[in-house]
């Protein structure tokens, strides 16, 4: 029985994207941020169980592309895509928030071919992506000043791009606990959620800025370490 666990766990991912989704579309965003986040905890056991269990397999890596192209891909686009809706006055403009999905599916299509990506990632991790997606319905609340179509289109377009960037970032996967190897990695995490406590929604765009700074110095520090050994 311990080979279906895994796939099991990547189904219930693309079932909450899925309700993420409908959520999405009925404007009910903080219900769709828990889907995001069930999703992401799924995503994130469902390798490590994969792993611990020692039951890898080809279909469970297709499984879990599939379905993070639904949570992590068509549920960020739905979100521009509604938001938009609600703000431009054109009828065919809202459509172009579905540039995320086809990015997003990019991305995941690269991924699964890149052998650089087999400890760290090359462009920004889908769920990290829709994360910050999911947060803009609740800044444009509080900040209702931002409500413009062409700053949305714009986010779109930008993270759509840092999908499939050359960006290097690092994984949250730990080889060691050693602090010295993973100092940058353990001070972005306290970083984000002492943002997260005080912040709120309003942190997660400064974390994804902040995850590209700090794998900027993890990676310098690990060439120095390197170069210098």
């Amino acid at each position: 029985m311990k080979k279906y666990i895994p796939n099991t766990i990547t189904s219930l991912n693309l079932f909450s994207g899925c309700i993420g989704v409908v959520m999405v579309l009925n404007q009910e965003y903080l219900l769709a941020f828990y889907c995001v986040l069930a999703s992401g905890i799924f995503d994130f056991f469902d390798g490590m169980s994969a792993r611990a269990l020692h039951v890898k397999s080809l279909i469970g890596k297709e499984l879990d592309s599939l379905a993070d192209v639904i949570s992590f891909g068509f549920l960020p686009g739905a979100i521009i895509f509604t938001l938009l809706k609600d703000i431009s006055t054109s009828p065919y403009l809202p459509y172009l928030g579905f540039i995320i999905t086809v990015f997003s599916a990019l991305r995941l299509a690269k991924f699964n071919i890149d052998t650089r990506q087999t400890t760290d990632f090359i462009g920004v991790n889908t769920p990290m992506n829709t994360f910050f997606i999911v947060s803009l319905p609740f800044i444009l609340l509080d900040y209702p000043m931002l409500k413009n179509a062409w700053l949305l289109l714009g986010i779109a377009i930008v993270s759509s791009l840092l999908l499939v960037s050359e960006i290097k970032l690092f994984s949250m996967k730990l080889s060691t606990l050693s602090w010295a190897v993973n100092k940058y990695k353990y001070l972005f995490l306290l970083t984000s959620i002492i943002l997260l406590i005080t912040l709120k929604f309003l942190a997660l765009p400064i974390i994804l800025v902040l995850y590209i700074i700090f794998s900027k110095l993890h990676f310098a520090f690990e060439k120095t370490e390197v170069n210098q050994a």
